[in-house]
């Protein structure tokens, strides 16, 4: 989800300023992030492309056509 949700992770932050958070993690009006990627074996290298489209098919297309008219086709 996208917007200030807490997270397990570690990030240093001076004592006495925490980051405000949201209490519960329910989607707000910024939606959901949604990441696709496409890794070139031969090249050894990954594009990774984040929407918020949820029809997974056309997305997953537009990333591989994104991919392909900037490196791929270079390749």
């Amino acid at each position: 989800m996208i917007g200030e949700y807490a997270s397990k992770g570690r990030a240093w932050r001076p004592a006495g300023d925490p980051r405000r958070v949201e209490v519960h993690d329910f989607p707000g009006e910024q939606g959901k992030a949604v990441p696709y990627g496409v890794y070139d074996l031969g090249a050894d290298t990954g594009w990774v492309s984040v929407g918020s489209d949820g029809d997974t098919a056309q997305f997953a297309v537009q990333t591989i056509r994104r991919w392909w008219a900037t490196v791929g086709s270079a390749a």
